[in-house]
């Protein structure tokens, strides 16, 4: 009996000193304080939602941890007042 093994792809390697630079990002709610979060303020929560309606990550938006929970309740409060839209369908 003979053992065939299947030949895998080689993997790419990465080039030696190309690192990825990312800038930290700074929540802009902690940086300027006169920004709130309001949900009744539909101009402001549809910079945190996607072209689907759907709400950025923190990763993305850069905001800090307690920001980002405020912005969540603000966009659901939003969405149940028909100030945001729940879906690109919706609109």
């Amino acid at each position: 009996m003979v053992d065939v093994i299947a030949k895998r792809p080689a993997k790419k390697r990465r080039r030696a000193g190309r690192k990825m630079f990312s800038r930290h990002k700074v929540c802009r709610f902690c940086a300027d304080k006169e920004l709130d979060i309001d949900y009744k303020d539909a101009k402001t929560l549809r910079i945190f939602l996607t072209e689907r309606c759907k709400i950025i990550p923190r990763r993305i938006s850069g905001n800090c941890a307690r920001h980002q929970r405020r912005l969540t309740t603000a966009i659901k409060r939003a969405r149940h007042l028909s100030l945001v839209p729940y879906s690109t369908a919706h609109v």
